[in-house]
């Protein structure tokens, strides 16, 4: 059936059960009582981090409280503090500028493609005004990871990955995560692990994986961990470094490990969704599909389309229809914040300059969750209602 009378009934914010196997590790640990990370000599949190690591190739993983955190942690790790430059994403969610602020920095952001990824000539305009580049690989889109480390690396800048919608995917076969010095991870509800929240680091460094430990809160525990330095490492930074306590405990990291050892179905099942409403959405007036480079391999768990220079009242009218039909969209080109949508110029705590090429890109992403509660079928629905209301919106135009 197709036309205007199609509704779709299902749920945006309804996320899979957690898994039974998972269910069960997570009583297990609740009849122990020993949710602490260090109430046990080698529990959840240790068997997680060794497992992360050995998924993504890292010499090191911590498992943390969440993404934010995992972001904070390793700019200390590097040395920002107060006052210190930072470069990040126009295009990104407010935890990222915000763990920049939060230790006292000030973010510099850098333009937006239309393939929704940072803008590498801007990036390289502006490579000497920091030392770090935090970067978001927002909405799961990679960058050119290999221009992208060529210019920071001949400029001397340290890159954070901020993986917290690319975990699982890859640039030429590397994963996410591994081009920069640090990648960071979210675990929280809606991206690709669900322990409601958590976070991990991903590091090869010895001395950044002793001060990330050390700042998480390990006491003189941090023999505890999962994955660990040399104790020389340790020596260098067990008296310098705060402690900010932020590891994960052992109930999460239980629930999470059998979802580690099944990410990859996952993800294929995701992007297999993706490309449903993709090909739904291709030749539609008005619309734009984003263009995914050979060399990515990404996780479909969103997606995103361009209203490239409509009017704010036009948008509003499609994700006006588009709702009343049951399809949730939203709207990275509001005046004001809206739910998780902000943009560079909502932060009012991190000056910034209009930016006119990326602004208009800005105005024209339409973004929309794909959770694996939705079959195939349902992918197809959505696409269809999609189309007819941006159709409708624009012949009327």
């Amino acid at each position: 059936m197709s036309g205007a009378r199609e509704i779709f009934s299902g749920s945006f914010t309804q996320q899979e059960p957690i898994p039974e196997e998972a269910i069960e590790a997570a009583v297990a640990v609740m009849r122990s009582g020993r949710l602490h990370r260090y109430n046990t000599e080698d529990g959840e949190v240790a068997a997680l981090e060794r497992e992360f690591a050995a998924y993504t190739g890292a010499k090191y993983a911590l498992a943390v409280a969440s993404g934010g955190y995992a972001m904070g942690a390793a700019l200390r790790a590097v040395g920002i503090g107060p006052g210190d430059r930072v470069l990040t994403n126009a295009f990104t969610l407010a935890p990222v500028p915000g763990a920049i602020a939060g230790v006292g920095a000030v973010p510099i952001f850098v333009g937006v493609t239309e393939a929704l990824t940072i803008d590498l000539d801007d990036l390289e305009a502006k490579a000497g005004e920091a030392r770090v580049l935090m970067l978001s690989h927002m909405r799961g889109h990679l960058a050119d990871m290999d221009r992208l480390m060529e210019i920071c690396e001949a400029a001397g800048i340290t890159v954070i990955e901020d993986c917290a919608h690319t975990m699982g995917a890859a640039w030429r076969g590397r994963m996410s995560g591994r081009d920069g010095l640090i990648g960071c991870y979210s675990v929280q509800t809606y991206k690709h692990m669900n322990a409601g929240e958590g976070g991990l680091l991903i590091t090869d460094d010895d001395d950044v994986a002793a001060r990330a430990i050390l700042l998480s809160g390990s006491y003189m525990l941090y023999a505890r961990h999962g994955t660990r330095p040399p104790e020389t490492a340790f020596a260098r930074a067990k008296y310098l470094t705060p402690n900010v306590s932020g590891r994960m405990d052992n109930l999460r990291a239980a629930i999470l490990r059998p979802q580690l050892r099944r990410l990859d179905a996952q993800c294929a099942a995701w992007t297999a969704r993706y490309r449903v409403v993709e090909k739904g959405l291709r030749g539609t007036p008005g619309l734009a599909v984003i263009k995914r480079p050979e060399e990515e391999t990404f996780v479909g768990s969103s997606i995103q389309f361009l209203l490239k220079d409509w009017s704010e009242a036009a948008v509003i009218e499609v994700l006006r229809r588009c709702a009343a039909r049951g399809v949730m969209l939203k709207w990275f080109g509001g005046a004001e914040p809206e739910g998780f949508t902000s943009r560079y110029d909502s932060w009012h705590y991190a000056p910034s300059t209009p930016m006119p090429a990326s602004d208009r890109i800005l105005r024209a992403i339409v973004d929309m969750r794909l959770p694996l509660t939705f079959s195939l079928d349902d992918c197809a629905l959505i696409a269809r209602i999609i189309r007819a209301e941006v159709g409708a919106v624009w012949q009327a135009a």
